[in-house]
């Protein structure tokens, strides 16, 4: 069992396997090398935080703004997922706040690939093997174990004439559950081109 920092004695340090370790034993490369990954580890945790606290003050103003600007009007920024566009004055910079939906498939979505697998059945002999390939690639199951809803919603698109499709398509309507929401903070600069650049928050894209 690991020990906590507190209870490592003095002149020991605790190694990746929980044994403790003197000190003067240890390389100097090696202390090196812990004392570079522990201080910019901590360096990243305080920035978390920070993005964390910005994020939250920021959606906060937007909200403010939103309430005020439909209070006095009668304004509706967002609709009903609440996704707002704001713009400054000069147009050089945009904030979107946009809200995602989990999506996931309950069990009414094995009776849709049934419906689907029956087109395809009696489409046998003339069925294109295309599209019976893109129904199989839409039903894989991802790293999670759950089938993707955006690939299986791109079979909707398909402009088939025939009922059974369309059942099979409303039951994919059907199966759909939303098990939560998630907001979303983009910040745009507009390039000299007239094109809206997003500017990146993410660490690994600076």
């Amino acid at each position: 069992m690991a020990m906590t920092t507190n209870t490592i004695p003095a002149g020991y340090r605790q190694n990746a396997k929980g044994d403790l370790v003197p000190e003067d034993r240890i390389k100097p490369l090696d202390k090196l090398r812990d004392e570079v990954v522990l201080t910019v580890v901590k360096a990243a945790k305080e920035l978390r935080t920070n993005m964390t606290d910005f994020k939250l003050d920021a959606m906060s103003q937007l909200t403010d703004f939103v309430d005020l600007s439909s209070a006095e009007y009668g304004v509706n920024y967002g609709g009903k997922k609440g996704n707002v566009t704001l713009t400054s004055f000069d147009g050089r910079y945009q904030i979107v706040r946009a809200v995602g939906e989990h999506r996931v498939f309950d069990e009414r979505i094995q009776a849709a690939k049934a419906l689907i697998d029956e087109c395809i059945h009696n489409w046998s002999g003339g069925a294109d093997t295309r599209l019976m390939a893109m129904v199989e690639h839409a039903f894989r199951v991802n790293q999670q174990g759950r089938i993707d809803v955006n690939q299986v919603l791109s079979l909707r698109q398909l402009d088939i004439d025939d009922q059974q499709w369309h059942r099979a398509m409303d039951a994919i309507a059907d199966a759909i559950q939303i098990t939560g929401t998630s907001e979303y903070l983009r910040l745009y600069e507009r390039q000299s081109n007239g094109k809206y650049q997003q500017l990146p928050l993410d660490i690994s894209s600076l």
